[in-house]
């Protein structure tokens, strides 16, 4: 069985879930959303199923697929050290701008004048 670092590492399963996070879904649909065969989609779905990030319920004669985010725990406490890794080098980044001085000219108004990109 793959984990849920590998399932997730597929782009479609990934898009898959992104639309799954919005409201559950029918094979078509999705694969009418995806611009994926019906036969890839359901293949993706089985995958995400056996990781347990989806579930089905039959509604009528079809199968609607609903997101089970609870697997993704194991990832977000993976990137949590890294999450806040980034966060303290951002605040140390702001610091360090705010200190800078602000050597912009100022045009009416007291704002600092907007910067020209060069091309």
């Amino acid at each position: 069985m793959l984990s849920t670092f590998e399932v997730v590492a597929e782009p479609s399963r990934r898009r898959i879930l992104d639309l799954l996070r919005e409201e559950r879904r029918a094979v078509g649909d999705l694969a009418t959303a995806l611009g994926l065969a019906q036969p890839a989609v359901s293949k993706h779905l089985r995958v995400l199923r056996d990781a347990g990030l989806v579930t089905a319920e039959v509604d009528a004669q079809r199968r609607l697929y609903r997101l089970n985010a609870e697997p993704l725990r194991e990832l977000d406490a993976w990137v949590a050290p890294y999450r806040r890794h980034w966060a303290r080098h951002l605040d140390d980044l702001e610091r360090h701008l705010d200190a800078m001085p602000d050597d912009r000219p100022v045009k009416r108004g007291g704002r600092p004048a907007a910067r020209r990109s060069k091309r």
